[in-house]
């Protein structure tokens, strides 16, 4: 008699988008961060060092994000310049392209 060995699924780590606060698997959300030396950018690899915030795909959060960026200030602690919003935007209509 042999013994079958189960094995416990994978971990899959969970995230929140920061403007409609639905929790999301970590790779479907688009991670932004405050670096030290960079400022704001958007952290594809999910690994830069720095404080990060979740941004689901849904074009609503990134509109509000980009119209009104209070909710990534606050969680990223930090006050985006125009250069970090038209990059957020750049990037937005990007993706939204793919």
């Amino acid at each position: 008699m042999s013994k079958k060995k189960t094995r416990k699924p994978k971990h899959v780590p969970q995230r929140m988008c920061v403007v409609c606060r639905q929790k999301f698997d970590k790779r479907q959300l688009t991670r932004v961060v405050r670096t030290a030396n960079m400022g704001v950018i958007i952290d594809p690899t999910g690994k830069q060092n720095g404080r990060g915030a979740y941004l689901c795909d849904q074009l609503v959060c990134w509109d509000k994000v980009i119209k009104g960026p209070g909710v990534l200030n606050q969680a990223l602690n930090t006050e985006l310049n125009v250069a970090e919003i038209e990059m957020l935007a750049a990037y937005r209509a990007i993706s939204n392209n793919k």
